[in-house]
């Protein structure tokens, strides 16, 4: 599997780190327990099995043409009620018409995750991968009622098969 992943100015990151931190001190799920080097604050645009032949080439000169965009962050939620514990990114119209062009250049991928097309996709930051909706009032108060802005700045791509992140812009 291959991502498109947005990532976080480092305001933004620190803010994300900082909660990540708090969740676990509090003995909470929380991604600060994943000590992975590719482990960073990220939003996700779009997932395929493997990108076509060019379609790295493309997304890079779209993100040199896009970057960076407007964050927002808003309430933390869970999705689902028993899953990711997320820190909801407001839909900008810049970053809107980001993700819109990445499914364009992605159209002809195959394995893509309809959780991410336009229409389906929640913009979010995740803080805690398995998280029990019964814990949400505590997470809240763990993670404060900050909600931090800035910009995502650079884009890269993860690879699941061998756990590695390339970057997508020269920033990256």
């Amino acid at each position: 599997m291959r991502t498109v992943e947005l990532v976080c100015s480092p305001g933004v990151e620190v803010a994300v780190r900082a909660v990540w931190g708090r969740l676990a001190a509090a003995g909470l799920p929380s991604l600060a327990r994943n000590i992975h080097p590719t482990n960073r604050p990220h939003l996700t645009l779009a997932a395929v099995d493997e990108f076509p032949p060019g379609v790295e080439h493309r997304l890079a000169e779209l993100f040199d043409t896009m970057l960076p965009v407007p964050v927002a962050l808003d309430r933390v939620v869970v999705l689902d009620g028993s899953a990711p514990l997320v820190w909801l990114v407001r839909p900008s119209p810049a970053l809107t018409a980001l993700h819109a062009a990445v499914w364009d250049v992605l159209a002809d991928a195959d394995g893509q995750r309809p959780w991410h097309a336009p229409g389906a996709w929640v913009p979010h930051l995740s803080l805690a991968l398995r998280f029990r909706n019964a814990d949400l009032r505590l997470a809240r108060a763990v993670a404060g009622g900050h909600r931090p802005t800035g910009t995502f700045d650079a884009a890269r791509s993860y690879d699941g098969t061998d756990r590695s992140v390339t970057s997508l812009t020269g920033r990256g």
